[in-house]
């Protein structure tokens, strides 16, 4: 099975200190900080709520109060305003790119410049409506058997229009991390996740209206009567609606050995009698493979059985949806507002962000690599790259010798998970050597066009790696990206240079501030090697089972606790944070912030008392965490989260981890009778 990175969250000129990273040995004193308020502002600050009672509360509420969502934002928050801050330096790089004339031909500039100026020219997307897709309409047009049904699905993958039914590419084998294989796995569906098809609340049959509204309103711009494109909407719907039924749960998602099933070539095709893959895998690039991993086989005797007692004018239906929901937000305005007007009712966004903002993410995401080149030659330095390091060499000890002192974990498991640990390997900033996207030719004057050639080179690319070792030194992120993750088939950990800012770091910042921030992140990410899932997976990636069966049923009793204390979380009226879907980012939560405060407390201000504008160390440590994840959220856009994103809110991410930490207690003073307290043999410890 394709094993996801786990991440920090779901999307700068650093200069780092030496001392801020040597853990403080040879640091005579606490490091002067010429700006405190910079850094911890009581401002942002509810100093009328105990920190006891509502932490976040306490850390946050009055910055919560006095910074409302952008109209143009579904959240708004440290995240988010780092990243709106990346997006304004793009935007300057792309302006200015795309302004230079008489680039060369396939150069960077020339491609990173021409796709961010096609991307901006609404004169000519206006002009040219639906006409960019109007060749692949007439193609599903010509069908007339389930083959030529079949056939047009190969084609939608193959020219970047469509992902019928369901999701197959090129990815790790998870028990085997140094080869690549083909992987199956459940699609087929439009809405974020199957419950919105499933559950008859308010919510969500709010979100199925918007939806059935969108697909009308697409087939209307090209053509269909209001008649006709109504009776399209009960076909697709009613399509999506059984791969939803057939397909497995988020929380079942993240089994990944639930998840990883092969079969040799023949043998799949005996499940799907309708698909005979040893004759269609050679059709979408991927022949000559013995065997293919399979994430959900029942799911696919479903595809199987749906495909068959469904006519084949339905399924031209399904496939002519396939191309205009994955071009609409590319075409003209009356496609780009309907795409909008769906999403919005999902996210809860007011207005849609303004074009610039969005072709500069569009051009981050499609050619990140080239953009990402321009973008760390202005705002990153080698030097932050190497600081960087020595804080994750720092962290990776500390992390070391809390696994020596469980209390709970046998000897003979400990050794395996110190050397899981020993081969951690990390990217730092951006990547050693940049994909250069060889082939891929950007026009000035074609935008869709651009988009399919993205879409078709990203999908050559993945099938020409069958067959070859897996390139550990590839990236998962481009390098402006507010975010981290870890890979458990490469056991790897990522911090592209666009997190390395403030409120996560800063150089004039104290070590408390510094270590309550891009600390805990680095211990989050080194804990997700050690979580729910990432346990599963041992020093080479592989996901092998490395543990004793007694110290396995430890870790799950205590993992079990987490899973109660998050379950009891409601953000939004009584929907509940799900427990077992966050669990993986929860735990790496309690285990980074445990593996940073120790990181702390080694440094000199870790060890001295010394207050800054009124807060001891300690306190800067904990009030530096909570600011990292202060936040709003519209309604909408919190249920969408809490339906699919395996994080909690930010709100629970801090109050569900200093809550298992006797140093916060200590810190605030938190005694019984706050609404908080728990007794300390009811707080949770595992790493």
């Amino acid at each position: 099975m394709k094993i996801k990175f786990c991440t920090l969250m779901l999307t700068g000129a650093v200069c780092l200190s030496a001392n801020t990273f040597a853990g403080g040995g040879d640091k005579p004193a606490p490091k002067p900080v010429k700006n405190p308020i910079k850094y911890i502002d009581p401002a942002n600050m509810d100093l009328s709520i105990k920190p006891g009672d509502d932490f976040f509360e306490y850390a946050n509420g009055k910055w919560v109060k006095t910074h409302p969502i952008p109209s143009d934002k579904t959240r708004w928050g440290s995240f988010n305003i780092l990243a709106d801050g990346n997006n304004k330096k793009l935007i300057a790089l792309l302006k200015e790119v795309s302004s230079a004339k008489g680039q060369p031909k396939g150069s960077l500039k020339q491609r990173v410049g021409d796709m961010f100026a096609s991307g901006m020219d609404s004169v000519t997307i206006e002009k040219l409506g639906y006409t960019p897709i109007k060749a692949d309409l007439d193609r599903v047009d010509k069908i007339s058997n389930l083959t030529q049904v079949l056939d047009e699905i190969i084609a939608q993958r193959l020219n970047g229009t469509g992902g019928a039914l369901f999701s197959v590419g090129v990815g790790q084998d998870s028990k085997h991390p140094n080869k690549n294989i083909v992987q199956f796995g459940q699609g087929g569906t439009t809405m974020p996740d199957r419950d919105y098809y499933l559950k008859s609340d308010g919510r969500s049959t709010k979100v199925q209206e918007a939806y059935k509204k969108y697909i009308a309103t697409l087939f209307i711009l090209t053509g269909s009567s209001a008649d006709e494109a109504a009776k399209n909407t009960a076909t697709i719907y009613e399509i999506e609606k059984k791969l939803a039924t057939a397909q497995i749960d988020r929380v079942a998602l993240r089994d990944p050995n639930k998840n990883y099933n092969k079969f040799t070539v023949p043998a799949f095709s005996k499940t799907t009698p309708s698909f005979n893959w040893v004759a269609l895998l050679p059709k979408l690039k991927m022949g000559g493979q013995d065997s293919v991993i399979v994430a959900q086989p029942l799911f696919f005797v479903t595809v199987d059985e749906l495909f068959k007692s469904t006519p084949v004018e339905d399924w031209k239906v399904y496939l002519k949806w396939q191309v205009l929901k994955g071009s609409a937000s590319s075409l003209s305005s009356p496609f780009v507002n309907a795409a909008f007007a769906y999403s919005s009712a999902i996210s809860g966004q007011k207005v849609q962000s303004p074009r610039v903002e969005r072709m500069s993410s569009l051009v981050d995401g499609s050619l990140g690599e080239l953009l990402g080149q321009l973008y760390v030659k202005k705002y990153f330095t080698a030097a932050a790259k190497q600081y960087m390091v020595n804080l994750v060499i720092n962290l990776k000890v500390t992390l070391g010798d809390r696994i020596k002192r469980l209390d709970w974990m046998s000897s003979e498991t400990k050794a395996r998970a110190l050397k899981k640990l020993a081969a951690f390997t990390v990217k730092i900033g951006y990547p050693d050597k940049w994909q250069t996207y060889d082939g891929l030719v950007i026009k000035r004057n074609d935008y869709v066009g651009n988009l399919k050639r993205v879409a078709i080179w990203r999908y050559n690319f993945s099938v020409s790696q069958l067959g070859k070792s897996v390139d550990k030194k590839r990236w998962g992120m481009t390098a402006p990206t507010v975010n981290a993750s870890y890979s458990p088939t490469n056991n790897q950990i990522t911090f592209p240079a666009g997190i390395l800012q403030y409120p996560f770091f800063d150089f004039g910042a104290d070590d408390a501030v510094n270590y309550g921030g891009i600390g805990v992140v680095i211990g989050h990410e080194m804990t997700h090697g050690f979580d729910d899932q990432g346990r599963q997976f041992d020093a080479d990636g592989s996901l092998r089972d490395w543990w004793t069966k007694d110290d396995a049923d430890k870790f799950v009793t205590r993992a079990q606790k987490v899973v109660e204390e998050f379950n009891g979380f409601n953000p939004v009226d009584t929907m509940h944070i799900k427990g077992k879907l966050t669990l993986g980012e929860n735990l790496a939560d309690l285990g980074g912030m445990n593996v940073a405060y120790e990181a702390f407390k080694k440094t000199k201000q870790g060890k001295s008392n010394v207050k800054i504008n009124g807060f001891t160390p300690d306190q800067r440590f904990f009030l530096g965490f909570a600011q990292v994840w202060r936040e709003s959220m519209r309604p909408e856009e919190a249920m969408s989260r809490i339906l699919t994103d395996p994080h909690s809110p930010g709100k629970y991410r801090v109050l569900g981890t200093v809550v298992n930490l006797d140093a916060w207690y200590k810190a605030f003073d938190v005694k019984p009778g706050d609404k908080m307290y728990k007794a300390p043999e009811d707080r949770i410890k595992i790493w």
